[in-house]
């Protein structure tokens, strides 16, 4: 929690004792040996790089497999389109046939700026998310797909 002292044995102890100790991000440090907290997270600490830091969400949307999302086409490219889940992460991926029945003759025509229902199916910290307008495990929309009429609202 912010404001929380770290104690000693929290600290990492370098191999070598010329090494000092780095400090990331959500850590104070105040002379002579107190480190304090500044914002609530999960405390990790690398032995070998005899580093500390707090992990934290910091507000942004991270996507999880199976979350139902609302997501606006930014740009299409040969076999994709690219689809801003929210603003600052990166754009998930649209496969143009992962619509209910596509072919590659009956697939959408989506434009920029166009909203779509869709559904998470991969999402990991190393590549972009994918999404798909129809449940995998039946093949159907169940309503997913390009969202008509209506206006978008920032909240």
């Amino acid at each position: 929690m912010p404001g929380e002292v770290l104690s000693e044995d929290i600290l990492p102890v370098p191999a070598n004792p010329s090494v000092p100790l780095k400090l990331g991000p959500g850590l104070r440090h105040t002379p002579p040996s107190t480190v304090t907290t500044t914002f609530a997270g999960l405390l990790s600490v690398d032995r070998k790089k005899n580093a500390i830091w707090v992990e934290h969400n910091t507000g942004k949307y991270i996507p999880i497999p199976n979350d139902v999302v609302i997501a606006t086409i930014h740009h299409s490219s040969t076999d994709s389109f690219h689809c801003s889940l929210a603003p600052y992460t990166s754009l998930a991926l649209l496969p143009h046939l992962a619509f209910e029945s596509a072919t590659k003759k009956t697939r959408p025509q989506l434009s920029s700026g166009a909203l779509i229902y869709a559904r998470v199916v991969s999402a990991s910290k190393y590549q972009d998310p994918e999404v798909a307008c129809f449940n995998p495990s039946t093949g159907k929309s169940e309503g997913m797909g390009e969202l008509k009429g209506g206006m978008r609202k920032e909240v």
